[in-house]
Parts: structure tokens; C-alpha cells; sequence
């Protein structure tokens, strides 16, 4: 799965990831008030209505960039109806050739960790049949159980070419609490002994030039992301905190190799809620989709002009 990344990307010419990570508040009041009218001002409505928001900007976005990435919190709050909107989007993203990053940060003793792999990346057997479950293609991973958290997701990406990121350094405000505390023994952070690891759990998933388990570094980190690249350099890096977290094309030119590749950077609301910036708001809420298409234009000409400049 890391092959077809790669060339997606190249494909594409744009390294970004699109985080469809819908919130009602995000929803334009002309699909609401459709969903609404259909399914009441219920779970199932607030289903509906992101649904059809989800649905707009893909088809907008979907010849732009190599992947999407759905964050399930942002499904699993609408229930049941929600978590089948998060499959639903799974499966019109896979239909329109994008690659599916499943934002699940799962992570917990080895059996429950099975489970979650599975459900998420493999296939559960049901008497003499089995079956996908969500069937993402790239799952991110929390690794503060250690290594019996991570390595049933390792075992199944084997066994399906599918592959991980894993947190390392993450994008938000107090990520420096835990993982910028220095180690006694080795005088290091915590951030650089998880990604020292990510690299050795590389070492045994590699596709050609790159391995399939890959790690989590914010945008807003740049030194961080220095060092973290030359600590994993056969590992992509999933890169959040781009626009409306503050990072900018200038932040990332270190989470990327020599070769242009390495890493994956990621906008969520900066792109699926761009008609309410300044910047779009020109299109108005029944033209988003419109809008979407203008911001990933903007970010993929920001990110190659600053790597043309580095």
C-alpha cells in the first residue's frame, strides 16, 4: 500500500492527505435543513447531513490528492448512524481511487489491539467465512502501551500490505507534557526513543524505498520534525497541523527526504470548511465543494514552492 501511495502522490504532484473530519457546525444550513426535513433533527439526520457534506467535497477533491483521512471521533458522536456514515465514506473514497488513512489512534493490550486491527485493516472470520470490517488502508496507532499495543496491527498489515502511522510527535499545544520529556538514561526525549522504534518496526515491513509503518509528526514541531526525519528516514510521515493549527508550506520542507517523498501532510477543516474563510468566502455555502477544490490548489502550490526553495 505504500507503493501505491507513493505513486499517487507522484501522480498527483500534491503530498496531502484531506482530514474529512466533519463537524455540524461545518455543515452549509441548506444541506442540514434537507437532512433534517427527512430524518427529523436526530442522529440519523446529523448522519445524513454529513454524509452529503462528505460526499461534495470528495467529489470535488478526489483527482487532486493521493488520500483522505476520516477521523472516527467525529463520526462515532453521531452513534451508530454516524459510524455508518464513517463506513459509507470509506467505501465512496476507495470508489473513487483515493487511499483511506482511518484516523483511529487505537492502541491497548495485545488481544483488544487484535481486535481493533482487524476491524480496521483486516478481515474477522464469522463460522467458515470472513469479512472486512471498516477496511481502511492505513490506520494511526498509539503506541503508549508499548509494543504489545502496536505489533497485532504490524502483524496484520503483513498479512494485507497495509500499513500504519504511528504517533510520535503530535501537533497539539500539550504534546510537549509527555513526549518532550528527556529520558535518565538516555538524556533524550521521549519523542525520539518512539520514533528510534518506529524505525526498527519499519525495518520489517519495507516496500521498496519506503516502509509501510510510518509515523505521526506535527507541523507545528518543524525542529522536531528535523531530527525525527533523519532518526526515521525510511518512514513516511503523516504530518497534521497544517493551516488552521498554524503550520505553512515554509514549516515542512525538513519532513521530507532528499527524493521530494517521505512525507504526507495533512489539512482537515482548512479545507473541508473553507468556504467560511476569508479567503473563499467569495463561494458561499452552495458553492463548498468549490471552495475545497480552491484551498487544496493554494496548499499544494505553498508546499511545492517552499521544497522548490529549500
Amino acid at each position: 500500500m505504500i507503493e501505491k501511495l507513493i505513486d499517487r502522490i507522484k501522480e498527483t504532484g500534491a503530498p496531502i492527505v484531506v482530514g474529512l473530519d466533519p463537524m455540524l457546525k461545518f455543515v452549509p444550513e441548506h444541506i442540514k435543513k434537507k437532512a433534517f426535513a427527512e430524518h427529523g433533527e436526530t442522529l440519523e439526520g446529523a448522519a445524513a447531513a454529513i454524509w452529503e457534506y462528505n460526499k461534495e467535497i470528495i467529489d470535488h477533491i478526489y483527482d487532486l490528492v493521493p488520500a483522505v483521512k476520516p477521523q472516527i471521533a467525529m463520526y462515532e458522536q453521531f452513534g451508530i448512524p454516524g459510524l455508518m456514515t464513517f463506513h459509507k465514506t470509506v467505501e465512496y473514497c476507495k470508489q473513487k481511487g483515493l487511499i483511506v488513512i482511518g484516523d483511529i489512534k487505537r492502541g491497548d493490550i495485545g488481544s483488544t489491539s487484535e481486535a481493533y486491527a482487524v476491524g480496521h485493516l483486516g478481515k474477522v472470520n464469522v463460522g467458515s467465512h470472513s469479512y472486512y470490517g471498516f477496511d481502511e488502508d492505513f490506520a494511526t496507532v498509539n503506541p503508549y502501551l508499548g509494543s504489545d499495543g502496536v505489533k497485532p496491527f504490524i502483524k496484520i498489515c503483513q498479512e494485507e500490505k497495509k500499513g500504519l502511522f504511528i504517533l510520535v510527535k503530535t501537533s497539539n499545544p500539550s504534546s510537549g507534557e509527555f513526549q518532550d520529556r528527556l529520558l535518565k538514561d538516555t538524556d533524550k526525549p521521549l519523542y525520539e526513543l518512539v520514533g528510534e522504534q518506529v524505525a526498527k518496526w519499519g525495518e520489517e515491513c519495507m516496500g521498496n524505498d519506503y516502509s509501510y509503518i510510518g509515523a505521526v509528526v506535527g507541523a507545528t514541531y518543524p525542529e522536531q520534525g528535523r531530527i525525527l526525519r533523519k532518526i526515521m528516514p525510511k518512514a513516511f510521515i503523516l504530518v497534521p497541523g497544517y493551516g488552521a493549527q498554524g503550520g505553512k508550506g515554509a514549516d515542512l520542507v525538513h519532513f521530507f527526504n532528499e527524493d521530494g517523498l517521505g512525507a504526507i501532510v495533512n489539512s482537515s477543516r482548512g479545507i473541508i470548511a473553507a468556504y467560511q474563510q476569508e479567503a473563499y468566502a467569495s463561494y458561499g455555502p452552495e458553492r463548498f465543494g468549490e471552495a475545497s477544490r480552491a484551498a487544496v490548489e493554494a496548499m499544494r502550490a505553498d508546499i511545492a514552492g517552499a521544497l522548490e526553495r529549500r
